[in-house]
């Protein structure tokens, strides 16, 4: 039976399935619920970031008509979220928004690249707790870029770095506008009493338009988007290519790669909730495919980037929706909205978006997973808060980076010490170690002949230890036995190290003999031409090593060529 095509977006699957007017109906009326909960989203993380509300919705409209079209999952719904928060706020401050656009075009290559690449198993292997670190570290700075907002603080501008905000909002609080600070407050407790009577309320946006309402008709005096940003399009602008140069190219290349890594790891991640709740897989490659063209159409559009969003599948889901048709009608419904309702989004408090990002900020910061982490292991607990200081203190692109190293080197480290070499000569321990068909009784090992066990991979975290090992016996034998059974991995530094092994017993006079070689360990110690120029043998397993030992001591020429053990072997 062949496989599937892995290249086929989720949207044709499910044509090719069969499509009804009942999954019609249904894919509407998720496609509206999800818009609703999408508006006020999409808006609020873009003010987030430093961006527009009006570029946040065109990435919505954009982006999630791509995401669903041409992704691999059959349910996710695509939009801004606050994964790229922080590192929008800061291309846009080093850079401009036309920093902003490359970058997302960038990261948009990089992401269709990977996926015919086939990478995405890849993103499987971020370890847990640098995921959970950087994602509750963003949140924590989503939070902390609101206080401002929230608290309605009449001051010019609040520095970039996470110090410097709560610097300024500490001794300022004397600035605090009271008509802002309640309206936010009255924001949130509505978010929080909604959600209390049912899931099903679109919390977010009743609370916008409670706040609103109140604040218009009260003609309160607070910041609004309008005040903020006096010219709003309404409308969808025309796709344009950004200017660029070489040089901005090279300095936008960490960006990129930043929203690259984000865009694919949220994207898979909320793709494998939705598998759950579904019961359908989707397609890992096909995915990063549709979130790359999403990218490069967002930046041409004037977006900013996006990626799936787990909160708005999970809505799209429990709404109905089960294909793409849904996530497409989500974009449509919130076209709509961008040309018809802008002069009624003007009037909206940034209180109250600083509200629904407060309560989206503690929902990205899983904070029963990030208390769990922390009890598991000092290595998980280490790499956590690593993770998160660095997130919050210095740059997002810098924690991922040494977050990730840092649990590759603790991987390494525990990996070292689970290799073990050994010498064996106990009758009872190699039945017991890997069931080698050896009788008890009929094991018998030569005081001239030694045997080295190793248990697990022989790889550069500690191929040095393993000649070291060697040397550490009071004298070399006539014939040293290398079991191998246990060994299934070996590297260039461990092929290194056995070299060393080889041309000790050479100096020496001792006779190697490869016990149970395993095929990856056979094929590099082959392309090495160890094997071909051995000054020893192979023996299929331990029991035809042992006679081979015992054969060889019997042999009066090689009595002859290897010296007496005793004699200046040490």
């Amino acid at each position: 039976m062949k496989s599937a095509n892995p290249f086929v977006p989720a949207f044709i699957t499910c044509m090719r399935e069969g499509y009804n007017f009942k999954l019609f109906r249904t894919d509407v009326i998720a496609g509206l619920t999800v818009a609703i909960v999408a508006l006020p989203l999409a808006m609020a993380m873009a003010v987030a970031a430093g961006a527009t509300p009006a570029q946040g919705l065109v990435t919505a409209v954009v982006a999630g008509f791509f995401i669903s079209l041409l992704g691999g999952s059959r349910v996710q719904i695509g939009g801004p979220t606050g994964a790229f928060v922080v590192v929008i706020f800061n291309v846009i401050h080093q850079f401009g928004y036309g920093g902003l656009v490359l970058s997302s075009i960038m990261a948009g290559i990089l992401l269709i690249v990977a996926g015919y690449a086939k990478l995405g198993k890849l993103i499987k292997y971020i370890p847990y707790p640098v995921i959970t670190g950087f994602t509750t570290g963003i949140a924590v700075i989503i939070a902390s870029s609101q206080v401002k907002d929230f608290l309605g603080l009449q001051v010019d501008s609040v520095p970039a770095d996470f110090i410097g905000k709560w610097t300024v909002y500490l001794t300022n609080l004397d600035k605090v506008t009271l008509a802002a600070l309640g309206l936010g407050a009255l924001g949130l407790a509505t978010i929080i009493l909604c959600k209390k009577i049912s899931q099903k309320i679109p919390s977010y946006l009743v609370s916008i338009l409670l706040i609103s309402a109140i604040a218009y008709v009260g003609s309160l005096d607070v910041e609004t988007i309008g005040t903020r940003f006096p010219n709003l399009p309404t409308g969808l602008p025309s796709p344009v290519w950004p200017e660029f140069s070489i040089d901005q190219i090279r300095k936008l290349v960490p960006s990129a790669f930043t929203i690259a890594f984000l865009a694919g790891i949220e994207a898979l991640l909320s793709a494998v909730v939705a598998d759950g709740l579904i019961g359908k897989k989707h397609s890992l490659n096909q995915e990063l495919i549709g979130q790359g063209v999403a990218n490069v159409a967002s930046g041409l559009f004037g977006g900013i980037p996006a990626t799936g969003a787990i909160a708005r599948t999970a809505t799209n889901i429990k709404a109905g929706g089960r294909t793409p048709v849904a996530g497409i009608f989500h974009s449509i419904f919130l076209l709509v909205f961008l040309y018809t309702a802008m002069d009624l989004l003007a009037f909206i408090p940034m209180a109250a978006l600083a509200a629904v990002l407060f309560m989206v900020s503690w929902g990205m910061s899983d904070l029963k997973h990030f208390i769990q982490i922390a009890k598991i292991s000092p290595s998980d607990r280490t790499i956590l808060f690593l993770t998160f200081i660095l997130t919050v203190a210095v740059d997002l692109t810098v924690a991922i980076g040494v977050g990730v190293t840092f649990a590759s080197l603790l991987f390494m480290r525990h990996m070292s010490r689970s290799v073990e070499i050994r010498k064996q000569n106990a009758i009872n321990e190699y039945a017991d170690q890997d069931g080698d068909n050896v009788a008890d009784d009929s094991i018998d090992i030569p005081e001239e002949v030694t045997v080295l066990q190793i248990n697990g991979p022989l790889f550069y975290g500690f191929a040095s230890e393993f000649c070291d090992r060697l040397k550490t016996l009071e004298k070399l034998p006539r014939i040293l036995i290398l079991r191998m059974r246990f060994m299934p991995y070996l590297d260039a530094s461990g092929e290194s190290s056995i070299e060393d092994i080889i041309k000790v017993c050479r100096e020496h006079k001792t006779f190697v003999i490869f016990s149970a070689i395993r095929p990856q360990p056979r094929a590099i110690l082959q392309k090495a031409g160890i094997i071909r120029n051995l000054d020893g043998a192979i023996a299929a397993d331990f029991d035809h090593a042992l006679e081979m030992a015992k054969e060889l001591l019997q042999d009066k020429d090689f009595l002859q060529k290897h010296i007496d053990p005793t004699e200046n072997r040490s």
